[in-house]
This record gives C-alpha cells, structure tokens and sequence, in this order.
C-alpha cells in the first residue's frame, strides 16, 4: 500500500511541474498583457534554476529573450548581449545602400506606422467597449466621475500613442522628400 502511494506520488510530480510551469507562463504573459511598458522580458537559467527578469541576465546566467507583440509571445535564445539600436535612426542614417531601396525601406516602414495607426483605432474602440460594458453592469451614469476618468485616461493614452506614431510618420515623410530630392549621383566614367 504504501509502495503504491508513493509510486502515485512521483507519478503526480511531473504533472504538477507541468502544472506549475503552465501557471507561470499564464502568469507571466497576464503580466506581459496588462503593462504597456514591458514589451519583453528575459528568462534566465542556471542550474536548472528559472528566474524571469525585465532586465539582461547576468553572463553566468543563460538567457532566452520573451517577447510580446500584436498578441504573440516568442521565445528566443538570446545569450548574445544586446546592443539596442533605433531602427528609425538606422533607417534614416544608411548611406551605404542605393536610394531607390532606401526609399523602398522608407516606405515600408510608412507603411507599418499606418497599419500601427489602424490598430490603435481599433484597441481604443475595444477599451471603450470594456469600460461601457462595465460602467453598464456597474449601473453607473455616463455623468459619473469614476467613468469619465476612465474613459479620459484611455483617450489620453491612446492619443499620446497616435500623436508618437503620427510625429514619426511626418519626419520619415520629410526625410523621404529629401532624399528625393536630391539629385542622383553622376555617372563617372574613365
């Protein structure tokens, strides 16, 4: 009988890892959901010994990169340190590719700042929802002062957001422009 209990014990044990493991993904990505800032954070491991941190693991440490993004979580190996580079300001500094595919670079990255902009729209619309759906089951006016706070923030956020992404697609605009305005190099010949 007690052979038994304890073979049942062990059995139970990896379930409960499993268990355990899933509750600190689910944990973990609740928490990648809720903040706005934290986009990424990094799983350190050690003598299998897990840590997540929003910081660089120290070197004794092996690091996987946990990255949340438009709904996706991904994990990837990332023992190489960082080093953070704005792709805007990378965009915008190549001088060693052709004009037309740095054009062809410019565009797209307009491109994704307007589907960015469309997604705004969209998360604010589903923010709104939530906080009517709430004021409506709350059975609160739409003169309450705890809704219009709300409803103020979340306009406030999401508008600071919009005006960010609209700030930057002006200034690729204007770098676009430049670069097309200015003349192609001259054909030199021996």
């Amino acid at each position: 009988m007690a052979r038994e209990i304890q073979t049942k014990i062990t059995q139970c044990l990896p379930n409960q890892f499993r268990f355990s493991y899933l509750l600190v993904a689910c944990l973990l990505s609740i928490i990648l959901v809720n903040s706005a800032q934290a986009n990424s954070i990094y799983k350190c491991v050690k003598d299998n010994k897990v840590v997540f941190s929003q910081m660089i693991c120290p070197k004794e440490f092996s690091q996987y990169k946990i990255e949340y993004a438009l709904g996706i979580t991904t994990e990837t190996d990332s023992d190489k340190r960082e080093n953070k580079l704005d792709p805007m300001q990378a965009l915008m500094n190549m001088q060693a590719i052709s004009k037309e595919k740095l054009l062809h670079q410019l565009d797209g990255e307009l491109y994704r700042l307007n589907q960015e902009l469309s997604y705004f729209d969209i998360l604010k619309s589903s923010e709104l929802q939530k906080i009517e759906r709430k004021r409506y089951w709350e059975k609160k006016d739409k003169s309450d002062p705890e809704y219009l706070t709300e409803v103020e923030e979340m306009n406030s956020y999401f508008d600071d957001l919009i005006n960010n992404n609209q700030t930057s697609i002006e200034l690729l605009k204007t770098h676009k422009m430049q670069i097309e305005a200015e003349p192609a190099p001259e054909d030199k010949r021996y």
